[in-house]
């Protein structure tokens, strides 16, 4: 079954997204213009991204030094790219008409984007920073912000980036070093708002330097004086800053002064190289302006609330991430898939033995060979419905009832850390298993799929590493609001497994779905049963693993409650499709959802092993 076909079947059978279409803000849309929009999109990732995958990864950015200083140059191809993407609307696909948004649902936005991380990931990412950029200071930055630096994001004219870390604070932005002083005359007149100069150093920005945009946003997270004139320690003296590439008139237009921002080097990284991946220093007086050192940046929101609005990209970021994964995952399934098809080795097993003078028959027909590809099938598949599911959650946040907001927003905020951590580790595994059955033509550069095994293993890093995803949830989801999201998301399973018990095919399932809920909960319960943090913790990981685990099951066993009834009068076509949904669920509650048991029992019994280890035994 083509993966068109999935999407199709998860965005209208199961998630209903036709129905969006009765919301005022979604009614000049019909179910044809949504499809119009994922054809588009669809053929674009095929022509301008899938054939260049493969020369993004092998003509890595490198530094070019001339009169305008050093840049970084990418493959022409990179640029034809994006320019077609940004022509496609794509950037600014949810956002109202007056700015030149198509007021799509987040869902069917979320849906076209996956051809392009599906098609070239390589190419694609950049996009994800520049639109995120953007809808933030749609939501922080002032009107003159949002028409100046956004606005241009969306019409692809700006690109845009993120800069947290640091080379000495690393994921600790209480250690963030970079500091922000009031800019002398201008600091209160200047239109753009509240003007600073910015002095230190920042590490992990992708797309920091490039060619494929007229100019450059940063976003920075620096520290400035509180009102006694001292830094405020930890995270809450945090400010953000937009700062620039080159300088913006209020206008829009470049005035022709050159920020001070300079490349400090490229980080060489295993996978996903076709995205730099910078070091950037901000005011070391390598390009003076305006007769002072320091970079120029202008205030985004509140002094001191700097993180609380970087979190609106940081959260919006970790579900892309997620949904890049998770089609780095299919991109693997499906070339695994084609050549299990065509790749002759071995003979049927029977009761006689195998019979040499029998022809070869393609390993697909090998019962390990089906277990690895329904393994990638679950994996990739339940992670593209979660995804989907978090962008329907989105939708509802922003156009539902005040009730429905308001759950939309308690679910997003329960999910965020496995839509993010758990298609990062087990889309990874899919590309495992995709190296695995091509065997040793797999483990060369003469198939994509070991590519795609490096592309996708930096996405349990960023944006949060497993480790921070998991203090996240256990640490703060699972008892924010005295434990009220963990219980409506309880509660969303509860109705699921309830409705899985009046379906005899199914009812096995929805038994398994509620042993493994009663797991968790025994297992928070014992998390937490002595208040102590460091005991709690000590086991973020196992647990982010297992609750991530009994969130696929619950979203398996729902898409199952949805297939399940339309197999009477399906074609052939789409009764294949239907069990292979099916079959893939089966094999998740048979093989994957066991695991719980071994990750929760360390969790519950507050195990000590890791937290008492002594460094010096190591």
């Amino acid at each position: 079954m083509s993966y068109r076909q999935t999407l199709d079947f998860l965005l209208n059978d199961w998630l209903d997204v036709p129905s969006l279409q009765n919301r005022e803000r979604f009614a000049d849309h019909s179910a044809e213009t949504f499809a119009s929009v994922l054809d588009s999109c669809e053929r674009l990732a095929r022509d301008k991204f899938a054939p260049f995958n493969r020369q993004a990864d092998t003509e890595e950015p490198r530094v070019v030094v001339d009169h305008n200083g050093e840049r970084v140059h990418l493959p022409a191809a990179s640029l034809a790219a994006s320019r077609a993407y940004a022509e496609s609307g794509m950037l600014a696909a949810a956002q109202d008409y007056e700015i030149g948004g198509m007021q799509l649902p987040c869902v069917v936005q979320m849906a076209a984007n996956s051809f392009f991380a599906r098609a070239g990931g390589n190419v694609a990412g950049g996009a994800m920073l520049t639109s995120g950029n953007a809808n933030l200071l749609m939501v922080h930055g002032t009107p003159l912000q949002q028409t100046v630096f956004a606005k241009q994001e969306f019409a692809g004219r700006f690109a845009g980036t993120m800069c947290l870390s640091e080379p000495q604070a690393g994921s600790s932005l209480s250690d963030v070093a970079t500091r922000a002083t009031p800019d002398g005359d201008g600091f209160a007149s200047d239109p753009l708002g509240a003007r600073y100069r910015l002095r230190g150093n920042k590490m992990w920005i992708s797309n920091g330097e490039h060619e494929l945009a007229e100019n450059i946003i940063h976003l920075v997270l620096a520290k400035i004086p509180g009102p006694d004139g001292k830094l405020i320690p930890g995270t809450r003296g945090i400010s953000l800053f937009i700062v620039p590439k080159k300088l913006v008139g209020p206008d829009g237009e470049l005035t022709g002064e050159r920020n001070d921002v300079a490349l400090a080097g490229l980080n060489h990284k295993l996978g996903n190289r076709g995205i730099p991946n910078t070091l950037l220093n901000f005011g070391e007086g390598k390009y003076p302006v305006r007769g002072s050192n320091g970079a120029i940046g202008y205030l985004v929101g509140r002094p001191h609330e700097g993180l609380r609005c970087m979190f609106h990209m940081m959260n919006e970021a970790r579900i892309a991430v997620g949904m890049g994964a998770t089609m780095l995952g299919q991109a693997g399934y499906e070339a695994s898939l084609d050549y299990a098809r065509n790749r002759p080795q071995g003979r049927p097993t029977g009761t006689g033995g195998k019979d040499a003078a029998k022809p070869q028959i393609p390993i697909i027909q090998h019962a390990d060979i089906k277990r690895m590809l329904l393994a990638q099938k679950s994996y990739c598949e339940g992670a593209l419905a979660l995804e989907l599911y978090c962008a329907r959650l989105v939708d509802e946040q922003r156009t539902g009832t005040p009730e429905a907001s308001a759950d939309a927003s308690l679910m997003l905020e329960m999910l965020t850390p496995i839509a993010k951590s758990w298609p990062s580790e087990w889309g990874l595994e899919a590309n495992s298993l995709a190296i695995q059955i091509h065997g040793g033509y797999g483990y060369t550069r003469d198939f994509p799929v070991e590519q795609y095994w490096r592309d996708n293993r930096l996405n349990m890093i960023h944006e949060g590493t497993h480790g921070i995803q998991a203090l996240d949830l256990l640490g703060r989801k699972v008892v924010m609001q005295e434990g009220a999201g963990l219980a409506l998301l309880m509660a969303r399973m509860q109705r699921t497994l309830e409705q899985g018990r009046d379906v005899p095919a199914l009812a096995a399932h929805a038994s398994a779905l509620a042993d493994a809920m009663a797991q968790l909960r025994t297992a928070t319960r014992g998390a937490w049963s002595t208040g102590q943090p460091d005991e709690a913790l000590a086991n973020a990981t196992p647990y982010l693993q297992a609750f991530g685990h009994v969130v696929l099951a619950w979203i398996w066993l729902d898409v199952a409650l949805c297939a399940r009834p339309k197999l009477a009068g399906a074609s052939a076509d789409e009764a294949a499709l239907l069990h292979g949904k099916l079959a893939a669920c089966t094999y998740f509650f048979h093989y994957e959802l066991p695991k719980i048991g071994a990750w929760l029992q360390v969790v519950e019994a507050r195990d000590a092993t890791c937290r008492t280890m002594d460094e010096a035994w190591f």
